[in-house]
């Protein structure tokens, strides 16, 4: 049998070509040098030895004293390891992943063995793969993008045409002489527009900037109240059943915007199952933890609002797209392919997720997942019958901020109607000149978002400050937060746009009639 020599070690270390394997003094110098050390980093022993390894570092590493923190990290706490970039004798750079342990005699530090591996291709791939990554998904982006903009495209198209159309045609019968036919068609006008507003309202809802009004809610009270409407709703050959936990929390969420979520995940349900079935809504508690269904959701204690039906059932490439704006499998009229959409803005917004659990021709579940609510529940206020708008008092003025000149003449016409004096400015700095003077200003009306330095929340609490009784209606086109920060709940309200000349009137009487 052959012995094996007494240098089997050096042989070894010789003999490794994929590692770069050395020694260092106690002082960093380099003491060895194997071939695969001569081979990543470029130098031959006779050039590298007595050298400080110092070299190898970026001027980064040096001006952050990289390799004095490396030796001393090694020699107290027992190994240093490491990945960062490296110089070669060329120049170049290479991502090396570095080991160095302390060579120790009787307890006492003598030297460094440093360990370095070129792992340069390795990490190029890995970019490259990151960067095809960002390249699909960029792509992908821009794809739900154009679907994006071409949905809204041809909706608001058809809408504007039945706007405008309608429009015409009244003024040219009023110009006929025949008043009568153009009310017809204003009527036309109305209805596309307030389509138009609820289209506007979906697409707020899916990128999360609706106004909502999130109070705690019985989830099974509001199932209650529309399973008859459902019922209705899914006809005949549909069985409609709810479930609910006994002792089911609260919920934390805008009841109409949950009613309306609701439905139209029951209309989709009823589509799916064209030949009938069984439609169930269940209610659940649930305690989510770091396995949450979404990681965007915070773990805690949600109210569970599921939809279950045994229809057709989405194959994974459909539920990969379907809370997509404008994806929809629908025929081309049937569905906009916004009522998922809304659901899922109305959820994430609430502080909850939706989530689908489907399989093709095994039916549907979407469940919505809403916060639990602190707190006792406040019932939903329905109004019995229409309120009429209180009319001004002798020499009431409201000032009218908005940087939209139609918008303006709107709302100053619905204040002469009402017999108020309207005062009229574009931006901010206008209308908190006619704030801070002497004139007298009972109401003000302001969108929110104006041109300038001020907006109209910061408009009002300036105004404020000389006339603390100022009582704001605050228009908006979408939610933002903080709306009413730094205003007083009372003499405050939120208007959203697009309004009625009902929903002004309206503002305005809850507002005057304090």
């Amino acid at each position: 049998m052959d012995t094996l020599p007494a240098d089997l070690h050096a042989l070894l270390i010789d003999s490794v070509v994929d590692y770069a394997i050395f020694m260092l003094d106690r002082e960093g110098r380099v003491a060895s040098w194997n071939p695969g050390a001569e081979r990543i980093k470029g130098y031959k022993a006779q050039e590298i030895i007595g050298q400080h390894f110092s070299r190898f570092y970026t001027q980064e590493d040096l001006l952050a004293e990289i390799p004095k923190r490396a030796l001393h990290q090694a020699a107290t706490e027992g190994r240093f390891t490491a990945e960062g970039w490296r110089l070669r004798k060329d120049g170049s750079r290479l991502w090396a992943s570095v080991v160095i342990d302390p060579i120790l005699r009787n307890g006492t530090v003598i030297g460094f063995a440093k360990v370095t591996r070129d792992l340069t291709e390795r990490r190029e791939a890995q970019e490259q793969l990151e960067r095809s990554r960002q390249q699909f998904f960029e792509a992908q982006k821009m794809e739900a993008v154009g679907q994006l903009t071409g949905g809204l495209a041809h909706d608001f198209n058809n809408l504007l045409t039945a706007i405008l159309g309608s429009l015409e045609l009244a003024r040219l019968r009023v110009t006929q002489g025949r008043g009568a036919d153009a009310e017809r068609h204003l009527d036309t006008a109305r209805g596309a527009a307030s389509r138009a507003a609820a289209l506007t309202q979906r697409l707020l809802a899916f990128a999360r900037r609706q106004t909502l009004d999130p109070r705690p809610i019985s989830a099974s009270n509001l199932v209650a109240g529309i399973t008859d409407l459902i019922r209705r709703t899914m006809g005949p050959n549909i069985r409609v059943e709810t479930q609910s936990a006994e002792q089911l929390w609260p919920a934390l969420c805008d009841p109409n915007q949950l009613e309306n979520a609701i439905l139209n995940l029951c209309i989709n349900a009823r589509d799916a199952m064209p030949g009938g079935g069984r439609l169930t809504i269940e209610l659940a508690n649930e305690t989510l933890n770091g396995n949450a269904p979404d990681q965007g959701l915070v773990p805690g204690e949600y109210v569970s609002v599921s939809v279950l039906d045994t229809g057709l059932g989405m194959p994974p490439e459909v539920q990969a797209r379907a809370f997509e704006p404008f994806y929809t499998t629908k025929p081309t009229g049937q569905g906009t392919g916004l009522g998922l959409s809304m659901v899922y803005g109305f959820a994430r917004q609430s502080g909850g997720t939706v989530r689908i659990l489907s399989e093709a021709g095994q039916g549907t579940c979407v469940r919505i997942y809403l916060p639990r609510a602190v707190g006792a529940v406040v019932e939903d206020e329905r109004p019995v019958e229409a309120q009429v708008p209180i009319p001004a008092a002798s020499g009431q003025t409201v000032l009218v901020v908005d940087d939209e000149p139609a918008v303006r003449l709107l709302i100053t016409e619905v204040l002469n109607d009402l017999g108020y004096t309207a005062i009229e400015a574009a931006d901010g700095a206008g209308g908190l000149k006619v704030l801070q003077s002497n004139v007298r200003i009972d109401l003000l009306i302001t969108d929110l978002g104006l041109p300038g330095d001020l907006n109209g929340r910061q408009m009002a609490q300036a105004g404020r400050t000389s006339r603390p009784n100022l009582k704001v209606l605050l228009i908006t086109g979408f939610a933002v937060d903080q709306t009413t920060s730094g205003l007083p709940r009372q003499g405050t309200l939120v208007l959203t746009k697009p309004f009625s000349v009902d929903d002004l009137s309206g503002s305005i009487r809850l507002l005057m009639q304090d």
